[in-house]
Formats: structure tokens, sequence, C-alpha cells
């Protein structure tokens, strides 16, 4: 879902200088898949962190600073958070009520504010 709505991510997923010739190459890279358990192993911690967000602040804006070397934007996270939702809904089904997708936005929505300050943050000694 993720290059269907924005294809100009694939140029960002190279993995040993190997661009991407078509999404479906990309999404079959075992790097992609270990890139997609990361990501999912971050939602997992702010999940079990719920109750201590702030816990991760660190661990995140430092996430969000290697995102920010790498070429990321901030605004592709709406991007990603929409393809996360997508995923949700279709895998939960009718147990994807709003109260769902809205506890999901909220809790997304924290990750990404922690990341932000990665591109916020001003580089050491200035």
């Amino acid at each position: 879902r993720l290059f269907d709505l924005d294809p100009d991510l694939l140029p960002l997923f190279q993995y040993n200088c190997k661009q991407f010739s078509s999404p479906e190459e990309c999404l079959s890279a075992p790097e992609f898949l270990d890139h997609i358990r990361k990501v999912m192993l971050v939602i997992d911690a702010a999940v079990n962190h719920l109750e201590d967000l702030p816990c991760l602040e660190e661990y995140l804006c430092n996430l969000g600073k290697k995102h920010q070397a790498a070429g990321v934007k901030v605004e592709s996270f709406s991007t990603v958070g929409e393809s996360l939702l997508y995923m949700l809904e279709n895998c939960l089904g009718t147990a994807f009520c709003p109260d769902v997708r809205e506890a999901w936005t909220k809790l997304y929505d924290a990750v990404v504010k922690a990341m932000r300050r990665g591109w916020d943050a001003l580089p050491e000694g200035v």
C-alpha cells in the first residue's frame, strides 16, 4: 500500500546501493522485509510502553535523525501511517471500529511526534 500511496518513496529503499526497478522487487527483497520487521518492533515497543511513552523518547528521536540522514521527509510518515491503518483494517476486519482506529492513530502520531524531534534537534555543539 505504501508505494501505491506514494511511488516516490521507492528510491529511499536502497540496500547495498541497489535501486529497485519496481515496488514488487522492493517488497520481495529480504532487506526490505527486515526493515518492515524493525518498523513493527518500534510499533510493538510503543504498544508495550503505552503508559510510559516518554521512556522511548531518546530512541525515537535518534531514529528520526537516522531517517532524516537517509533523506526521508517528515511528510512521508503520514503515508506510512495511512499504510499501517490500511493493514490493520484489512487484518482486523469489523474489529477495526472507529475507537480502535482512533487509538492506533494516536499511538502512531505520538511515535512520529517523537521522531520529528530528531529533525528539529540542533546538531551538537551549535
